[in-house]
């Protein structure tokens, strides 16, 4: 099992939004970097578990999600009146793919970039490092599990 890191703007789609969704399962759909498609494209996996990050508006991790579907075509890129349209992407030859995730926790409150930047275990996370920008971010078993340590706590 693999674990992750999902960068989500809460105006767009926030954990709340997913803990609405039938079964509290939704489709990761919209992510449009090479880098985190293949990402989700070649290495998420079923029962993967994955941090869920609200960023832009006080950017901070609230809970965790697990993959219950693996990589499949991104089928938002094929909606011309979409947000995420690609007119290069096609339903004969997809260029984005996506999975579906399911809400697992939601934190007692939320854990700000600026808190998560003095753990200790955290000095070498991705989402730390200047300029990283990645929507889709592997984390290490100690990242993860020091997060969710630090969320327990309150």
């Amino acid at each position: 099992m693999k674990l992750w890191l999902l960068k989500s703007e809460p105006n767009d789609f926030s954990l709340e939004d997913l803990k609405n969704s039938p079964e509290q399962t939704e489709c990761w759909d919209g992510v449009r970097n090479y880098q985190a498609r293949n990402l989700m494209r070649d290495e998420m996996k079923l029962g993967d578990r994955a941090l869920f990050y609200h960023s832009n508006i006080n950017p901070s991790v609230v809970g965790t999600v697990t993959v219950v579907r693996e990589s499949y075509p991104d089928h938002t890129s094929w909606d011309a009146g979409g947000n995420h349209f690609d007119p290069k992407s096609t339903p004969e030859n997809p260029r984005w793919f996506m999975v579906d995730v399911k809400f697992e926790s939601e934190f007692p409150r939320p854990i700000p970039l600026a808190e998560l930047r003095t753990l200790l275990g955290l000095e070498d996370m991705l989402l730390l490092r200047k300029g990283q920008r990645l929507s889709v971010q592997p984390v290490t078993p100690q990242e993860f599990q020091t997060i969710l340590d630090h969320a327990a706590q309150g």
